[in-house]
């Protein structure tokens, strides 16, 4: 028989969510809409100098047009491998658009990719795209946690 993996849930504090946070960028966004009920996103993101979860988005999107509403967001901060670790943020979200947005969106492509190769061409395509940004600051996050059976089961 196969050893069963124990679920497991450590709490951290920021800086520790943050340093969690810094080496995932594939993510779920949850927003409400006008009627209460709950919007998902999976979305690619990641962690500026602040400590927010940044998202690169459009102004039109259902997920911009909620949050401009209600600013608050929970985001799901997936692993890599399904069955990795994982935390939810929550928090109150800024939208910003361009040219607002530019100088936030060349930190988030740093974030996720590292150095473009050309950052005055980049900065453009995100003018000519009318790209918005999405920063949302933690204000309450859950345990790093992983699935599996309950202790008990051990």
């Amino acid at each position: 028989m196969m050893a069963r993996t124990i679920a497991t849930n450590d709490r951290v504090d920021l800086a520790g969510l943050v340093e969690f946070a810094r080496q995932r960028h594939r993510m779920l966004l949850i927003t409400r809409r006008a009627d209460g009920s709950v919007q998902a996103s999976p979305v690619t993101g990641g962690v500026d100098d602040a400590g927010r979860v940044v998202i690169s988005t459009y102004p039109e999107r259902a997920k911009t047009r909620n949050l401009r509403e209600r600013p608050e967001a929970s985001v799901v901060i997936l692993s890599d491998e399904w069955n990795g670790p994982w935390v939810q943020i929550d928090g109150r979200c800024e939208v910003l658009d361009v040219p607002e947005a530019v100088d936030g969106l060349v930190d988030y492509f740093r974030t996720i990719a590292g150095e473009h190769p050309d950052w005055d061409e980049y900065r453009q395509a995100m003018f000519d795209q009318g790209k918005s940004l999405l920063r949302v600051t933690p204000v309450r996050w859950g345990p790093i946690a992983t699935g599996g059976f309950p202790a008990r089961l051990a």
